[in-house]
């Protein structure tokens, strides 16, 4: 007999419970002894990909399932696609519930299908994580008494359109969950423009919109999350957020998005504005970071400093900030970079992935690109310690913006300089040009006190 033979089944069987069902199943034909040893795993993973023929897919979850009785299941993962019968998948899925399973993750696409997903998913007094994934649209069921999961600590829904029974605002929908801890929903639209997310028990909130469906900025939104520690929000600048308790978030992750129109009007003289203009409410995005002030790590994304534009006086100091990573465009400005910079008093290290963005006449002495009298007075107040730029090119531009950034931050002790391999530049194809580049980043490197290094990633 073979040492893995050998083993207690228990045993046997939780090394099978580190295989997908198929792979499990294969082991079937090795000996009596593991024959159906693979349907007392507790753990079912099927993914129609990897049969020819939905039928013989469908054949293979029925087979497994009825071998395995009322057996309790602990986690199912559910791959499928257009020619897998839909009440078949939500008999699975119930057959799963019905046996006390607590982890649930389907990735479900079914194209032009009016797929509801079971009711019974929604009142599972056994759920803990719970993962819905679709490239096409789900069917949640709410409404009175609809959705309740008492246990449920982790919820992500990606789905291209999360349609529902009836319109229930984020607010009520969050209260279905009384002990959730982790939420994500990407590809998801206010019900309302007036909306609140509001949890005494989230820890980690991913919330990504689309505005597809309301093509519109929202109203206003509040945030009520006081147990809050990592929020990453991304969506259409809002015209207010009203109430915003975010207090112990250590990790925060905006991106408040502008279509090119906004960006225009945001950039032109308040007097040639209509006196309705959304773009004018723009600056109340100061009370969301308000509410982030105790923020240790934050990344911005480029609309978001455009928006921030509108609040430069009013904006907070991040007295626990350690770390800020800012993504730059150049079809965005600047111009909040200065105010940024000056407030953040604590702050050690810097990353800003691309130098290249909008000149505005406020860019303002963070930036090279415009003669200031008062050249770098932000970046003096500033004790960043470690700098990091990457989708550097190698531009006149470029290499002028460091040499800046090196005169004026007076604590900086290291600086990397990242080039993107996957990129095509003059840096990757040009042998002249890119030794010149080096040379010069080298005489940065021997004339100023903090380490200056071009690396490939």
């Amino acid at each position: 007999m073979d040492l893995l033979s050998a083993l207690p089944d228990d045993v046997r069987s939780h090394i099978l419970s580190f295989l997908t069902t198929k792979e499990a199943a294969l082991t079937s034909v090795l000996s009596k002894k593991w024959r159906y040893l693979f349907t007392r795993v507790p753990i079912l993973d099927v993914d129609d990909s990897v049969f020819p023929y939905p039928e013989g897919f469908m054949d293979f979850v029925d087979r497994v399932l009825s071998l395995q009785g009322d057996s309790p299941i602990e986690r199912f993962t559910l791959k499928c696609e257009d020619g897998v019968d839909p009440d078949r998948v939500n008999g699975w899925i119930c057959n799963a519930l019905r046996r006390g399973v607590s982890e649930l993750y389907l990735s479900i696409n079914f194209e032009g299908e009016d797929y509801l997903l079971p009711r019974e998913m929604f009142l599972s007094r056994t759920l803990v994580k719970l993962k819905l994934t679709s490239g096409f649209g789900l069917h949640w069921c709410t409404g009175p008494d609809a959705t309740f999961l008492p246990m449920l600590k982790t919820l992500h829904i990606a789905s291209e359109m999360m349609s529902m029974d009836c319109d229930v605002k984020m607010e009520e929908f969050l209260a279905c969950f009384p002990v959730l801890e982790e939420a994500e929903m990407t590809s998801m639209d206010w019900i309302d423009p007036v909306d609140t997310v509001s949890s005494p028990t989230l820890k980690k909130l991913t919330v990504h919109t689309t505005g597809m469906k309301t093509i519109q900025n929202p109203k206003s939104i509040s945030f009520v999350t006081p147990s809050l520690l990592f929020f990453a929000y991304s969506d259409y600048a809002a015209e207010d957020y009203p109430l915003v308790k975010l207090n112990n978030v250590a990790v925060a992750r905006i991106a408040l998005s502008l279509t090119e129109d906004q960006t225009r009007r945001m950039r032109a003289p308040r007097k040639d504005l209509s006196e309705g203009d959304v773009v004018l409410q723009f600056g109340n995005a100061v009370k969301l970071m308000n509410g982030l002030q105790n923020v240790k790590e934050l990344h911005l994304h480029p609309d978001t400093l455009e928006v921030l534009s509108q609040c430069c006086e009013s904006m907070p100091v991040f007295n626990n900030l350690k770390m800020l990573i800012i993504t730059s465009d150049e079809g965005r400005g600047w111009q909040a970079m200065p105010a940024l910079l000056r407030n953040c008093p604590q702050l050690e290290f810097l990353l800003i992935k691309g130098l290249v963005h909008h000149v505005t006449n406020q860019c303002g002495d963070a930036c090279d690109c415009i003669h200031k009298k008062q050249k770098g007075r932000s970046l003096k107040s500033c004790p960043v310690k470690v700098f990091v730029i990457r989708g550097f090119t190698g531009t006149v531009k470029e290499i002028n913006m460091i040499e800046h950034f090196l005169d004026y931050f007076p604590c900086l002790k290291k600086m990397n300089i990242y080039v993107d391999e996957d990129v095509p530049t003059p840096l990757k194809y040009d042998r002249r040009f890119a030794e010149r580049v080096l040379e010069m980043i080298e005489e940065f490197d021997y004339s100023y006190s903090c380490s200056v290094q071009l690396l490939y990633e």
